[in-house]
């Protein structure tokens, strides 16, 4: 099964993750630096970043910390600052500096981890309604709940 992603063709979705695909689409769409700061939930994500070296991941000590260093980078270089924290109140700390960029018209692009699927709703451990938390103050929100969505919502 194929399906179109970026500029290439993956041809079988199911030997590739959708870790590795995300690291691909952030290098297709010219992303040079990230914002990270591991967790539990997107530890593989992390070791994807840690596996190349086109894009550079600066690691601050803390996820508020890094929404404004995301934040200031977009605003210096022209390009889209770019976040990735995990679930629960990595993606909580995100929030004041969402609402910043979001008013000042700054563009960021954030991923935050979740739960697995099937304990979504059910009051797991770090889980949060991201999505729901940041509605008024992000242009869109999205959880990707299988991998072929990737390629769309990318």
């Amino acid at each position: 099964m194929g399906f179109s992603f970026g500029n290439r063709e993956v041809q079988n979705l199911r030997q590739i993750t959708g870790n590795k695909l995300l690291v691909r689409a952030l290098k297709e769409e010219g992303v040079d630096t990230l914002f990270g700061y591991p967790g539990a939930c997107t530890i593989d994500i992390s070791d994807e970043l840690y596996k190349q070296d086109e894009i550079r991941v600066i690691l601050p000590r803390h996820e508020q910390a890094l929404v404004h260093e995301a934040d200031a980078y977009a605003r210096t270089t022209g390009k889209v600052g770019v976040c990735l924290v995990t679930s629960g109140p990595g993606a909580t700390n995100l929030v004041t500096g969402l609402a910043t960029a979001n008013y000042d018209s700054v563009p960021l692009v954030c991923f935050t981890g979740q739960v697995a699927r099937h304990l979504i709703g059910n009051d797991a451990f770090q889980e949060v309604d991201i999505v729901g938390i940041t509605r008024s103050i992000t242009k869109y929100g999205v959880t990707v709940r299988n991998r072929e969505d990737l390629g769309r919502i990318i």
